[in-house]
């Protein structure tokens, strides 16, 4: 199954918001500068990563929390009043508590040989 976002691939989407963001910043009274602009490029990336990661299945714990530091790094930028501590801590705590949700749903595969674990032909 190929990921889709409002029918589209994700990496379509990230063109057309760079192109928009690139757009912006010729308008001097939209006020965006080229230091901001990577900085929406980069949130829109994170934010295109969680969605991606959102809707793959199985989903991957790491993906997940991958997107989100991205984001958190990118509202950074922008005042977001966490300490790099807080955000790391903050990072760690949606891995803990999807791992826990995830693994009361996740069983291991069935085995597909007859071999013992570690034995090999």
């Amino acid at each position: 199954m190929q990921v889709k976002i409002f029918g589209q691939e994700p990496a379509v989407i990230l063109y057309v918001i760079n192109a928009a963001v690139a757009f912006l910043v010729t308008i001097p009274a939209v006020g965006l500068t080229e230091e901001s602009a990577g900085w929406v490029m980069t949130i829109a990336s994170g934010v295109v990563a969680l969605v991606v990661a959102v809707l793959t299945r199985p989903w991957v714990v790491s993906a997940l929390t991958g997107a989100l530091s991205t984001i958190l790094a990118g509202l950074a930028s922008f005042g977001l009043p966490l300490t790099e501590q807080q955000s790391g801590a903050f990072v760690l705590l949606v891995s803990a508590v999807l791992g826990l949700l995830l693994r009361a749903n996740v069983s291991p595969a069935p085995s597909t040989s007859s071999y013992p674990p570690g034995v090999h032909a």
